[in-house]
């Protein structure tokens, strides 16, 4: 269940809750926001026992509401929560604005990311993305430079002053990444790696959580709930394409999932048509059709020159491409009631 405390509510009405819930068995997760609290009580009570301790809560005075919640993600359901909304740099993700985040797949040195930086600032991007650690199918395809690519993405952000996203792979390096990105990103292969889901949990840092490419809505939104069960509320999902049976593309980009999982909860959602397609020539008319079912955000791959990209060159768009995208962009935001400045 969630409890909604009034706006009066202090912290020691909040500590209250927090306590009642514990007597009977709950673990209490709490979501501070500007206008209200929220407490999601998670555990496991017989429905009788579940009535009696909300009809409880209801009665106290700095109790708003108590909404019960039947799906096995209560903290990323959509019911008793607002929007979640993601303050990165200047820009707000949940919002009415679309953000873009831009960059090479991996980072290759220091001018090349530099270059593409300020190449996607210049076109209209709000966040540089690039990869240090590379999960990668071959073991002797190029891994990324771990520690000293993050430091060549720090450099970077400092040059245009883009926030950074980028991926993390180990529980071992949470800490560092930490250290230089202002979100992380958990990839495809590691939706279900619990033990990372439960390390990030644990920070304040925004993090961005791919969807699986054999899973389900409903095995993506658990994974999310490790994250908000460990206490860390600021996560966007990010729908990068399926596996199937079609060989045409790299993946099947689901974009049916952003309506529905826009329905079912109030984290933002991006998509990333470059994992999603496998081809930069189907980059645009994805991203355009992402932005029009929905999605708050793109993840979008841009490499200075993609002819000698280290990974992925044929799903990378070029700056000027990148740079023609998001005017074409523009008028779709529009049309479906957002912004994209």
């Amino acid at each position: 269940m969630i409890i909604i405390l009034a706006s009066s509510a202090s912290d020691a009405h909040i500590q209250h809750v927090c306590d009642r819930l514990a007597q009977r068995g709950y673990e209490a997760n709490v979501s501070r926001g500007v206008e209200r609290t929220l407490i999601g009580a998670v555990g496991k009570l017989s429905d009788e026992d579940k009535s009696q301790l909300a009809d409880q809560l209801q009665s106290l005075e700095y109790v708003e509401r108590v909404v019960p919640i039947s799906r096995p993600y209560k903290l990323v359901s959509r019911e008793g929560h607002d929007q979640t909304t993601i303050p990165l740099g200047d820009h707000i993700l949940g919002s009415e604005a679309i953000i873009l985040m831009a960059g090479p797949c991996s980072v290759e040195s220091e001018s090349q990311i530099v270059e593409a930086a300020r190449a996607v600032k210049a076109a209209g991007a709000h966040v540089l993305r690039g990869g240090a650690f590379k999960p990668r199918t071959s073991p002797y395809d190029f891994q990324g430079h771990g520690l000293d690519g993050l430091k060549m993405l720090r450099t970077a952000s400092l040059e245009t002053g883009l926030p950074i996203i980028t991926e993390v792979l180990d529980v071992r390096d949470v800490e560092a990444v930490c250290a230089h990105a202002q979100m992380l990103q958990i990839g495809t292969r590691n939706m279900a790696n619990f033990q990372l889901l439960r390390e990030v949990g644990q920070t304040h840092i925004p993090v961005m959580l791919k969807r699986g490419w054999a899973s389900t809505i409903d095995e993506w939104l658990k994974a999310a709930e490790y994250l908000l069960a460990g206490g860390n509320h600021y996560v966007t999902l990010c729908e990068r394409g399926i596996r199937t049976f079609e060989p045409s593309f790299r993946n099947t980009l689901d974009l049916a999932a952003v309506p529905a999982v826009k329905k079912l909860t109030h984290l933002p959602v991006v998509v990333d048509p470059s994992q999603g397609t496998g081809r930069w020539d189907m980059v645009e008319p994805m991203s355009l059709a992402a932005i029009a079912a929905g999605a708050d955000g793109l993840l979008i791959e841009v490499h200075p020159d993609p002819e000698t990209a280290w990974s992925d060159g044929a799903q990378s768009l070029s700056p000027s491409r990148f740079a023609r995208f998001v005017e074409r962009a523009r008028p779709v935001a529009v049309a479906v009631g957002r912004t994209l400045t």
